[in-house]
């Protein structure tokens, strides 16, 4: 579906963690470039010969230049959050060094995600509903237990279970209405 959909098949790139200094940040790379321009990136090993939900540690290059030692993570399509092939790198958590292995990886194809954009992704791909999707904001933004429990409640399809079934049962109560009708 996503594919067929004009400008939602490029690659996008973002930082995945907070931003500021941290032992470690995460960025994350979607689409069908995230694997090509991790092979031109990380010299260590060929990330597109490597099996899905594999971890890999070597150094992140741009030009012969180290950017830095990390933790490469893939995720191939479907079995990621996008539903699109994925790329995760761990870096050392230095805004300098993240925003240095983000432009490289703008500079090798990728275009800076917008915010909700890998979320939105899952949406399009179908790999969640528009309540579980709403519910990743939601349990970012979460700052006590009960707004925890029913963020992770609708994200695990809680919500858009008891849906389905309301669904269901107005369909067998409309019917039910309708043959009365036809009845009488």
């Amino acid at each position: 579906m996503l594919g067929k959909l004009s400008g939602w098949d490029d690659t996008i790139v973002a930082l995945a963690t907070a931003p500021g200094i941290g032992a470690i940040g995460i960025i994350r790379l979607s689409g069908k470039k995230s694997v090509t321009i991790m092979d031109e990136l990380f010299p260590s090993k060929k990330i597109s010969q490597q099996p899905t939900h594999t971890l890999h540690v070597g150094f992140i290059k741009e030009n012969e230049k180290i950017l830095d030692e990390a933790v490469v993570s893939v995720y191939r399509a479907p079995r990621s959050y996008t539903g699109e092939d994925v790329v995760e790198i761990s870096a050392h958590g230095s805004p300098f060094v993240l925003n240095q292995i983000i432009n490289a990886c703008i500079n090798k194809g990728a275009r800076l995600a917008k915010p909700g954009e890998f979320t939105q992704r899952a949406f399009l791909h179908g790999k969640m509903d528009l309540t579980q999707a709403e519910a990743v904001a939601d349990l970012i933004s979460s700052n006590t237990e009960a707004s925890l429990k029913a963020a992770v409640h609708t994200m695990r399809g809680g919500f858009s279970q008891q849906l389905k079934i309301l669904r269901e049962e107005m369909i067998k109560f409309s019917a039910l209405i309708e043959l009365e009708l036809d009845f009488s």
